[in-house]
This record gives C-alpha cells, structure tokens and sequence, in this order.
C-alpha cells in the first residue's frame, strides 16, 4: 500500500512540476473507417459516343463513377457564337431519374470562318454510392444559349416576329429605350390574349435552344 501512495505522490509531482503552458501529449483518436468499396471508382468509353439531332453533333467518349459523383465528358457544335451551353440533361439508372446536375467547362472552340464551334464539358451527376450503375443513360434533352442583355432586341426579336408571322400569331413587338438601354416589348397581341399568355409565348426557350434529345448508354463496374 505504501509503495501505492509513493507511485502516486511521484506522478502527481512530475505533473505539478510541469512547465506553464506546456502541453501534456494526446493519445491519437480513433478514426471512423470508410469502406472503400463504399465509393466505387471506374471508367468506361462509350461505344457509340456520337449522337446527331437537330443538326448538332454531341460526343460524349467517356464516362466515369468516382464516389457518390457520376462524370461524362461531353462536346458539342456550336450553332453560332452565343454562348451556348446543355440546358436540360438526366442520368436514369435502375429505374431512378435524375435530373440535377452540375457542369463545368472543359474547353472552347469558337466559331469562325469554315471552322465548327466546339464546347466540351463535364456534366455531374450525384447518385448514392451503392447505386447500381450496371444500366446507365444519359440523355441531352436540349442546348441553349441563354439571351445576353441586350440580345432580345439585337438577335432574338427578328427570328421571333417572323415565328409569328408564320404562325399566324397577331402579336407584334418593338425595340423601345428602358432606362437608356434598349429592351424587346410587346406593343399589341389579339384581343382573346392575356399579356401573360403572349409573354409565354415570345419568352419561350424554343427561341434561344435546340432541342435533342442526345442518348447515350453505359455500364459502369462496382
């Protein structure tokens, strides 16, 4: 008992004798462990990578699982020199649609004389990490080029007013100053017409996008 008591005075010594501010070691924690088969890593090319629709050419050469993240690398021409981008996408897998995605640019080819535009991009899709991805389709629904400021009256409003005209749609617009810059409006529409039944009409994105749909099919191992 007595050699107890002196053990414990020593330690408690050491301690007390300690510098001020001098930090005593911490014994390392524990980590969670994270199965790595949890979050499947694989890669594929795609066998028919090229898709026509529209009169635009899409390749999407490779895809790939890392994690919870689904990539596919995607190019696309480019109709004219506005600044285009893939408007509506989905992966579908295992009988589960999903529709958000994010995007992020790879390169860019602009338009010129006797030269195609090219945009490439990698679209992302989070799937959860057992998903089954042995049947997986990507579908490019539509590109678009969404309308600068300015661009409705400069690019949009002729291709729009003529859509009427052909469609026999009675509603007219004008370029007018808003606040020193210029702006599309309409300035008269059919009587049996609501302004917000015209606005649906002139501001649809059927103006400024091109419709697919671009479908590609792809096993990704786990």
């Amino acid at each position: 008992m007595k050699k107890i008591i002196f053990l414990l005075a020593v330690f408690l010594g050491a301690c007390s004798s300690a510098p001020q501010g001098a930090v005593l070691p911490i014994l390392a924690q524990p980590t969670a462990y994270l199965d790595p088969l949890s979050y499947p890593t694989a890669q594929v090319e795609l066998a028919a990578p090229n898709q026509t629709a529209s009169g635009i050419d899409v390749r999407m050469e490779r895809a790939s699982v890392e994690g919870k993240s689904v990539n596919a690398d995607v190019c696309f021409t480019l109709p004219d020199t506005s600044d285009w981008g893939v408007f509506s996408a989905n992966l579908a897998y295992g009988g589960i649609l999903v529709e958000e995605y994010g995007s992020t640019l790879v390169s860019l080819q602009e338009p010129a004389t006797g030269l195609t535009g090219l945009r490439c991009d990698t679209l992302t899709f989070i799937v959860p990490p057992d998903a089954d991805l042995s049947n997986v389709t990507i579908t490019i629904n539509s590109i678009a080029a969404i309308p600068r400021e300015g661009e409705y009256c400069s690019v949009y409003m002729p291709k729009i007013q003529q859509a009427m005209l052909v469609r026999g749609i009675g509603i007219t617009l004008d370029c007018v100053d808003v606040s020193g810059a210029p702006a599309m409006q309409i300035i008269s529409l059919p009587p049996d017409m609501t302004q917000a039944q015209a606005e649906e009409i002139v501001y649809s994105d059927e103006f400024y996008s091109v419709k697919g749909p671009w479908v590609f099919s792809f096993h990704l191992a786990q």
